[in-house]
């Protein structure tokens, strides 16, 4: 295996030459390119008492420079694990972004997001909350730009959300569908 490092300017973007072994038992030299931006955890805040989640909406450029009007996008809170555990990820995460301070939270999967180019390995938690929690008014890290609205919304708006096409982020959706079909919210 041949590793080409084409920019190291965000995270890293890789050409990789290596042989792969089809099916038939012959061999072929492919290329790909693959990104490296680190592994993530992403996490679904939900009020069982009040029927309500915790999302967050922010701005993303990728999503702006390919169709996305107003670049804006509603998502669970997530965030790199840059180095961490991926459940201290998390909790660190939820305090930053939503001002809410979480001390069990659930891991439910482990995901591949968009296996075809980029490395990333996402996990997801699920985590119940209430008001009392409540530390600070969240919103991101000033000095990462993140400039994230915090949103407390009701499950059942949340829901309608997907069919309408205002939520379109992947975890987000996978998230909110696991909590129907768990029930975490009846």
């Amino acid at each position: 295996m041949k590793t080409e490092l084409l920019s190291d300017n965000w995270y890293t973007l890789n050409k990789i030459t290596f042989d792969y072994q089809k099916e038939d038992g012959s061999w072929e030299t492919q290329v790909r390119e693959a990104y490296d931006r680190g592994n993530g955890a992403a996490i679904l805040l939900y009020n069982k008492n009040k029927g309500n989640v915790v999302l967050t909406r922010q701005f993303r450029m990728p999503t702006y420079i390919n169709g996305n009007e107003d670049g804006m996008m509603i998502e669970v809170c997530a965030g790199l694990l840059d180095g961490d555990h991926p459940e201290e990820c998390i909790k660190k995460e939820v305090e930053e972004e939503t001002g809410y301070l979480v001390d069990n939270v659930k891991k439910i999967f482990q995901i591949y997001m968009s296996p075809g180019s980029v490395t990333e390995i996402l996990y997801l938690f699920v985590a119940k909350y209430e008001d009392k929690m409540k530390v600070s008014e969240g919103g991101g890290a000033e000095e990462e730009s993140e400039n994230i609205e915090v949103l407390e919304l009701s499950f059942e708006r949340a829901l309608k959300m997907i069919k309408s096409g205002e939520i379109k982020d992947a975890k987000t959706i996978i998230l909110l569908q696991y909590a129907a079909l768990e029930g975490l919210l009846n």
